[in-house]
């Protein structure tokens, strides 16, 4: 039987992003993300998303997201049981990020550029400078050219 653990969230950073790094030095950053749903005469519900990126993409999310910084994030959901000091289990569900997309200018701590996936387990991430180029925007045709018998 085939199953989907899928996550999409749009929303705004409640407060900057922690990072954090493992002994190997892999960064990790986790942030929360408010998202608000607001249903006709009623109050808006906010809520809270705890969702965490890992390697180049914790990097990246450190360095350019803010609080307030509206981004979109596809991922899958983790939930870790774990006991707390007065021995109580608890649990904990984030979100673990597959890919990132920073939305607003640059004033709003988003880039709106291309989204930031993931490179699969193994595959390394090259810097963004090996993108492909933008392509370049055609030369506007010469009025002249233009037929006369266009219909509308």
């Amino acid at each position: 039987m085939a199953s989907v653990n899928k996550v999409t969230v749009l929303g705004n950073l409640g407060r900057d992003p922690e990072i954090r790094y493992t002994p190997s030095n892999m960064a990790i950053a986790t942030v929360s993300i408010a998202t608000t749903y607001k249903a006709k005469d009623r109050e808006p519900e906010t809520e809270w998303h705890r969702v965490v990126f890992f390697g180049r993409q914790a990097e990246v999310a450190g360095e350019y997201l803010k609080k307030g910084s509206s981004v979109y994030v596809e991922g899958r959901l983790r939930t870790q049981k774990w006991t707390d000091k007065n021995g109580v289990e608890r649990y904990t569900t984030e979100i673990i990020a597959e890919s990132m997309q920073m939305l607003g200018g640059k004033a709003s701590g988003g880039g709106g550029g291309e989204p930031y996936d993931m490179p699969a387990a193994g595959e390394s991430r090259s810097t963004p400078s090996s993108a492909p180029a933008p392509r370049a925007k055609p030369a506007p045709a010469a009025m002249d050219d233009l037929d006369d018998d266009i219909p509308f």
